[in-house]
């Protein structure tokens, strides 16, 4: 069975490329209309919906949570795992490296938003006269009035990673890129860039030491973004996708 499963998901990762150059929308079943009918076609799709759980189902759930709850952590240490959340995720890289988490490669079926389409837009490259943390900037610019007289203007250029790009992804809570590498090898015909960070610095060092990684195409960077007073590489409004995948499930609602 289990030989089976892996050959059924590997034919679909083959096609997935041919599927998405063919058709370039969404997928042939949108959310809220899969449904599982028959176990043959289980691997169909990445997700099912309007699953219909039985009494069974419930009380086999009730008995893994009550279970899972049964040994808790002292009230004293609860607050060190989620103060310190990054040094035991960095401990974590530090053992399992780049081995634990599987690239998601299904990105692209479910959201083809992360692979623009004839994206021309010309890239947004200027702070706007104002000096945006980490970003150096240029002397003041000149500018043309209708009449063709030259004038100074208080805008200010600036320059950041992927100041070249049309198209910008960011990617929060990216771990050691199991996101960022598919997008990566797919966006290098593209005039798109990816920021990615981790509040790990051990995972953001092991995204940086990748084969796959291409500065041309992607920025790595340290960031926690629930300290709200930490900055960017980039301007504001200069993003046009934010990816988090089983990031804000981790984070303390209050926080």
């Amino acid at each position: 069975m289990q030989s089976f499963c892996v050959a059924r998901l590997a034919t679909v990762f083959i096609q997935l490329p041919i599927r998405l150059k063919s058709t370039g929308k969404r997928p042939s079943a949108p959310l809220g209309s899969r449904i599982l009918n028959s176990s043959e076609d289980i691997f169909k799709h990445n997700m099912w919906d309007h699953v219909q759980w039985t009494e069974e189902d419930k009380e086999k759930a009730r008995q893994m949570a009550e279970e899972n709850s049964s040994v808790q952590l002292p009230i004293e240490e609860q607050g060190k795992f989620d103060s310190e959340a990054h040094h035991y995720w960095d401990k974590f890289y530090e053992v399992h490296q780049n081995k634990f988490f599987k690239d998601r490669r299904w990105l692209f079926l479910e959201f083809p938003e992360l692979l623009p389409s004839g994206t021309n837009a010309q890239s947004t490259n200027t702070c706007q006269g104002h000096q945006h943390a980490g970003l150096p900037q240029q002397s003041t610019s000149s500018m043309y009035t209708e009449t063709g007289h030259q004038q100074r203007s208080n805008t200010k250029t600036c320059t950041f990673p992927g100041q070249h790009a049309s198209f910008r992804i960011l990617e929060v809570g990216c771990g050691v890129g199991n996101s960022v590498f598919p997008i990566v090898n797919n966006i290098k015909e593209t005039n798109s860039f990816i920021y990615c960070c981790d509040f790990s610095p051990s995972a953001i060092q092991l995204v940086k030491e990748h084969p796959d990684y291409d500065d041309s195409v992607c920025h790595a960077f340290v960031h926690d973004i629930c300290e709200e007073t930490a900055s960017f590489p980039f301007p504001p409004q200069s993003l046009d996708v934010i990816l988090a995948v089983f990031v804000l499930s981790s984070i303390h609602p209050e926080r």
